[in-house]
């Protein structure tokens, strides 16, 4: 604990660190703001009472998870960085059909700066389509018997300015997350995404609170979630780190009167190489009936599938830990090429102990990549329905339950190591200790990976 006290004493005597901290901190500061702006034209009054009667569980309600409720505040941040993330997806998978932008990542700096400019230039087509989805759910949202629209006047006008505003809002988030990555501390973008998430913290525990009170909740047995909370936080920590060390060998290569290689370097292979990305796909899919009987009331069969796809039964669970597994697989896939690392290895005079270069090695590292994958994916399918599982058998309240595992949770964990790494480092270049006594962490976590 004293060696903790002391890491937080360390960090503010570093004049940069403690300059990025306060620039993080205000930057995330404006972007909460802007999350309670509402859009012109909207009655907030109105627009509160219907979010009272909202029971979610749409693909706007997970939207509007990311978001740290801008959604359901028809706030200027509504779409959040979202169309970022969409358009940053869009180029990656582009990135293995399409030659051009393969060569564009082989050229380092230079071709992910192009990347990178590309990437802003998709979201904002995307980031105006989604805009102008939005403002259509925000006109159709009606309050009372009367079915009273939240937007007294609806029109051209406000439609055109409701889309300029919220495209705006999007590119202003895309660049305060850039200012962040690069005047402050941790990648900017994750950690919108972060506070999106963490903001709901103080409501989930203010709820438990409340029902202790009223009895409806027995202190112990919320301890003991707590307990059982911190433990999957553990084991989410233990999974994000993990991963498998491939020992490779450069060959010795003399220029002039110098040695170059003859060093052995790791390739780590994660268990959890695709992140969170594989439960952010399922939870789209699974959403998609409830929100398509969202908009037919009157249909019984809608109704029917929604009620087979609410995460209140078994089949629910059991299809959402197969679709998770299928995309692990699927973006892990996308995220790795083990042929593309065997070509560089070979082009830089590298190898793998007992095998082969060239193809071998590329069929090597696959073999590893597809045997440990397997874990990660089952793990992964586990987190994502442990919230399902702490609603119906735990009997936690839906906003806490979000916390014991899923997006969430995963988000919010790698997040916190990639910026917990980012202060270690700092530390260290400073002779000083960091959070943990070997000021070793390793491995880089991802929130949008």
């Amino acid at each position: 604990m004293a060696n903790i006290v002391s890491t937080f004493r360390n960090m503010f005597r570093i004049e940069e660190l403690r300059q990025r901290i306060g620039f993080t901190l205000i930057a995330l500061l404006a972007v909460r703001i802007g999350s309670f702006i509402t859009i012109p034209g909207v009655d907030v009054s109105m627009l509160t009472q219907s979010n009272a009667n909202d029971s979610g569980g749409t693909i706007f309600g997970l939207y509007d998870m990311f978001v740290g409720g801008a959604f359901s505040n028809a706030a200027i941040f509504a779409l959040g960085i979202m169309p970022y993330i969409s358009a940053s997806i869009i180029m990656q998978i582009a990135g293995v059909v399409l030659p051009e932008l393969q060569k564009m990542q082989r050229d380092g700096e230079d071709g992910r700066r192009k990347i990178n400019q590309y990437t802003r230039l998709l979201t904002v087509p995307i980031a105006a389509l989604q805009a102008w989805g939005v403002t259509i759910k925000i006109a159709q949202t009606t309050v009372g018997a009367g079915g009273a629209s939240v937007v007294p006047e609806v029109g051209f006008f406000w439609t055109i300015s409701s889309v300029l505003i919220l495209t705006a809002g999007t590119i202003g988030l895309m660049w305060i997350g850039e200012q962040i990555t690069d005047r402050g501390l941790g990648n900017g973008i994750s950690l919108i995404i972060f506070i999106g998430i963490i903001a709901r913290l103080p409501t989930a525990i203010t709820q438990e609170i409340t029902l202790i009170n009223a009895g409806s909740r027995n202190l112990v047995i919320d301890l003991v979630l707590v307990v059982l909370l911190l433990g999957v936080i553990a084991s989410v920590i233990l999974v994000t780190q993990g991963a498998r060390r491939i020992p490779v060998q450069y060959a010795k290569r003399v220029v002039g009167r110098k040695v170059y290689g003859g060093t052995t370097q790791y390739i780590p292979l994660r268990v959890n190489t695709a992140g969170v990305m594989p439960i952010i796909f399922a939870q789209s899919i699974l959403f998609i009936p409830a929100t398509v009987a969202s908009f037919f009331p009157e249909s019984i069969f809608w109704q029917d599938v929604s009620r087979l796809f609410s995460d209140r039964t078994v089949f629910y669970a059991l299809f959402y830990a197969v679709i998770i597994v299928f995309f692990t697989y699927f973006y892990t896939a996308i995220a790795f090429n083990p042929k593309e690392v065997a070509d560089n290895m070979k082009r830089n005079g590298g190898f793998i102990p007992g095998v082969r270069p060239g193809m071998p090695t590329s069929e090597y590292i696959e073999n590893i990549l597809t045997r440990i994958t397997l874990p990660g994916a089952i793990f992964l399918a586990l987190i994502a329905i442990l919230p399902t599982f702490a609603m119906n058998v735990l009997q936690v309240p839906p906003v806490f339950a979000s916390f014991f595992g899923g997006t969430s949770l995963l988000i919010i964990v790698g997040v916190a190591l990639d910026t917990l790494q980012q202060i270690e480092s700092f530390l260290l270049m400073r002779h000083y200790d960091g959070f943990m006594k070997t000021g070793k962490i390793r491995g880089r976590a991802g929130a949008t990976s």
